[in-house]
């Protein structure tokens, strides 16, 4: 199961460092006593032990459908448990006061998705055309996703969501039903908007659609965010400068709207530099997927670049008003202890798998994917 030494994609791990960097600088601009920054500077140390730890491991066992349906349903449990045990912050059930730290089940049900789906579709990767295959594996994510829904997370409900579309997307689903896949989507929003969201996550929506309509209530964070993005112009306010934040118009800036600090303090050259890491970040992952063992670790790995991008992606959309306020934080860079765990073992779990890929060429790689 252990390895006799770790095989690390520095590359990778060089790309994710600058992006841990300009959350931590951010974090200790606004606040004088450090609390935050202090917070995260221990998490990230605990998520690089696990980062390296993991990197020693043969990940083979994960291949265990046993394993996977445990892990699958503990973690189904915990996000249960919640609605009886969690702890009520802003408004959702969605974390677990363990008295030093809070843990929210969510994030690691994240990537235990990835992994299930990642086995299911990497043994009917050839028959996925069959529409049962997409209707058992939308089951595996529509019990976390209405369980993380309720509680009420919209954000990291969404995150699951797309991670079962694309990952359903990259195995090779065919036109029709994918038609038919986004058909079942707009008949469930039409459900949820009538009989499931609540007052606040439609006004959310309705604030995406009429952003200034409301800047006082409903629109408030959204306009703050997208003001403090555009007064960093070109070259930003300088570290520590940044008014919106430091004021405190912007709220959560060192989680929800912690891209939005960021562009004005550093500007358009710094968000220009942190897109450039996120896009190597990606780049190597695929990489990495692409030289997978089996199509069980690229479809891993592949999972992992859907996850990324759509945090990534959903949270820089709301933080300059193209999208409604989710919550959904940035992967290495917003506060936070467990997106970090959860993120840290996913790229803990890929470096295992590292050591066991193939040397083949990319291209040889692709056309066994698709069974050839």
């Amino acid at each position: 199961m252990f390895g006799s030494k770790a095989d690390i994609d520095w590359a990778l791990f060089f790309s994710v460092l600058p992006v841990l960097a300009f959350g931590l600088i951010t974090m200790s601009s606004f606040a004088p006593e450090n609390y935050f920054f202090e917070k995260q500077a221990i998490w990230i140390t605990v998520s690089l032990i696990l980062f390296f730890s993991l990197s020693f491991v043969d990940f083979g066992f994960l291949k265990n459908t046993k394993i996977l349906v445990s892990l699958y349903l503990i973690l189904n449990i915990m996000l249960l448990a919640l609605f009886s045990f969690g702890a009520l912050v802003k408004g959702a059930e969605s974390r677990f006061n363990l008295g030093a730290f809070f843990f929210q089940p969510a994030e690691l049900m994240k990537i235990v998705l990835i992994l299930v789906l990642a086995k299911y579709f990497s043994r009917r990767h050839i028959e996925i055309a069959n529409i049962r295959h997409i209707l058992v594996s939308g089951f595996y994510a529509f019990v976390p996703f209405v369980l993380i829904f309720l509680q009420p997370d919209l954000g990291s409900a969404i995150i699951i969501f797309l991670i079962w579309l694309g990952m359903v997307l990259v195995s090779g689903i065919s036109k029709k039903h994918l038609a038919f896949v986004f058909g079942v989507g707009a008949v469930s929003f039409l459900l949820l908007w009538n009989f499931a969201f609540a007052p606040y996550q439609k006004d959310r929506i309705l604030s995406f659609i009429h952003p200034l309509a409301d800047i006082q209530g409903a629109g408030y964070n959204a306009y703050q965010s997208t003001i403090a993005v555009g007064s960093g112009q070109i070259f930003g306010k300088g570290i520590g400068y940044g008014t919106q934040s430091k004021l405190r118009f912007l709220p959560e800036y060192q989680t929800d709207f912690i891209f939005a600090a960021f562009a004005e303090e550093w500007g358009y050259v710094g968000v220009i530099m942190l897109f450039i890491f996120f896009i190597l970040i990606i780049w190597r992952i695929i990489k990495n997927a692409l030289y997978g063992a089996t199509n069980f670790e690229m479809l891993f790995g592949l999972g992992l670049v859907i996850m990324i991008i759509s945090h990534f992606a959903i949270n820089v959309g709301m933080n300059i008003g193209l999208l409604p306020i989710t919550g959904i934080t940035v992967p290495f860079m917003s506060y936070g202890g467990t997106h970090l765990i959860a993120e840290f073992l996913a790229l803990g779990i890929l470096m295992g798998m590292r050591k066991h890929g193939r040397q083949v060429h990319p291209d040889d790689t692709k056309y066994e994917f698709l069974g050839i």
